[in-house]
């Protein structure tokens, strides 16, 4: 299963990476929204990992962006977790929302509990 992170905190996104790796998935590392909007758009991925606060193109825009096109599962990460901005994205299309800080270990099993659902 291929996986695409976006996410500009590139210790967060190389972390995520290996640990997914670690449980056998394909992981694509986007450093910005408009990168992750871009190779969202042009490649099929099982789950997408979008980080909310980003420099340009936020999370938020490349979940709206996204959906216009694609019903690909996302999952949310913030360190900014109240509950408007849980509406926000789940209105958008959110499938979880996860707050930062959080245990690569917790992320791994969530995104398996979601692939399971969809599949």
């Amino acid at each position: 299963m291929k996986i695409l992170i976006v996410d500009d905190e590139i210790r967060i996104g190389n972390l995520l990476r290996i640990y997914l790796e670690r449980e056998s998935f394909q992981v694509i590392v986007a450093e910005n929204g408009n990168e992750g909007l871009d190779r969202a758009l042009k490649e099929d991925y099982d789950l997408i990992i979008l980080d909310v606060l980003m420099p340009g193109k936020d999370g938020y825009q490349v979940l709206e962006d996204l959906r216009t096109v694609k019903n690909t599962p996302v999952i949310m990460l913030s360190a900014k977790c109240e509950s408007e901005d849980l509406k926000r994205g789940f209105d958008l299309g959110a499938n979880e929302f996860i707050s930062k800080p959080f245990s690569p270990n917790a992320v791994v099993i969530k995104i398996k509990e979601l692939l399971s659902q969809v599949s």
